[in-house]
């Protein structure tokens, strides 16, 4: 969406708007990882982008375009989260269940976290830029985010994900050196006790790895449990949000497939974008009409050569289309 309304005097509207959204996807990945979810993101975005435009006429320059569009966006969030609980994943709220149909509990879709696609929140340019930059958007540790308090949470970001120097944060949020990084003491003890950080950046999926995820394809569309067995790791785990049951370990996974999951049985499933850097699958079931209709966006973390972490997102009325799925494959 073009943010040109009435453009200041002082710059022309097309030169502006081309300076202001050279920064829209990192500004996107900035709020995506304070607010956990794509659809809030892009709104926080949006109406950053529109502040700054109605009042760039009062920009003075003192600080870099860059650093006030952050300011900018940073207190967008900071109203967007005002009030409200924090987004989560399965395994924040309680311990693992077993893998029975009573233990199925549906919560309101702002409990959750969302996944998004790498296209809007990667860099262009250095691929290391962009390998580091996927780190710090799994789901883990967007999860791991949320339970810090947003000026924690901001000043985290800024300066362990972005590197800004603590001197510079402290100006974006009106406060001192010492506040800051105070409160990147207080946010990193939090990860630290969650065991989660941004961590050292992992390569790009090799030849061994999109064998390992063709062959997991094959083995669900044919339900096969003995290829299932060989594919993902004994203490893997499961979510599906909106449901707050999450699987810990493969016997229990795979007797929820062979189960209450049986309707998965025959499934279709694609490859889509990446999704919060990691593989992601849109996975259709059959149709009593014929055809296949959307069921889950599969989210596929792997380790150690095998499958580590599924999480199936079962929005798919809004997910399919923005990770380009079509909402129906025919038979």
């Amino acid at each position: 969406m073009s943010v040109v309304q009435e453009a200041p005097l002082s710059v022309a509207p097309e030169e502006l708007e081309r300076r202001l959204e050279e920064h829209r996807v990192e500004l996107t990945a900035y709020c995506y990882r304070m607010l956990a979810s794509p659809f809030e993101a892009e709104d926080a975005v949006q109406e950053t982008l529109l502040r700054a435009w109605r009042s760039f006429d009062r920009f003075e320059g003192r600080a870099s375009l860059r650093s006030w569009l952050y300011r900018i966006a940073t207190n967008v969030c900071f109203d967007m989260l005002n009030g409200r609980e924090r987004r989560a994943r399965p395994m924040d709220l309680g311990p693992a269940c077993e893998p029975v149909e009573s233990n199925l509990h549906t919560l309101p879709e702002t409990t959750w976290i969302q996944p998004i696609p790498g296209r809007l929140v990667a860099p262009e340019g250095d691929p290391a830029e962009v390998v580091a930059s996927r780190e710090t958007i799994r789901l883990a540790f967007v999860a791991a985010l949320q339970h810090l308090p947003p000026r924690q949470r901001a000043s985290l970001i800024l300066c362990e994900v972005l590197h800004w120097q603590a001197a510079e944060v402290a100006e974006l949020l009106d406060t001192s050196v010492a506040s800051v990084n105070s409160a990147l003491q207080r946010a990193r003890a939090t990860l630290k006790a969650g065991n989660v950080s941004p961590g050292e950046p992992s390569p790009p999926l090799d030849e061994d790895d999109r064998a390992l995820l063709a062959r997991y394809v094959e083995a669900f569309e044919q339900y096969d449990i003995d290829a299932l067995v060989a594919l993902i790791r004994e203490d893997a785990t499961q979510s599906m949000p909106p449901y707050d049951m999450w699987l810990r370990g493969r016997d229990d996974i795979l007797t929820w497939w062979f189960g209450p999951g049986i309707g998965c049985r025959g499934s279709r499933v694609i490859p889509t974008v990446v999704a919060n850097g990691s593989p992601a699958f849109g996975q259709y079931k059959p149709s009593p009409d014929g055809g296949y209709d959307p069921w889950a966006l599969q989210v596929v973390e792997l380790s150690g050569g095998r499958i580590a972490e599924l999480t199936f997102f079962l929005d798919t009325e809004t997910l399919f289309p923005l990770f380009g799925l079509p909402l129906r494959l025919d038979g």
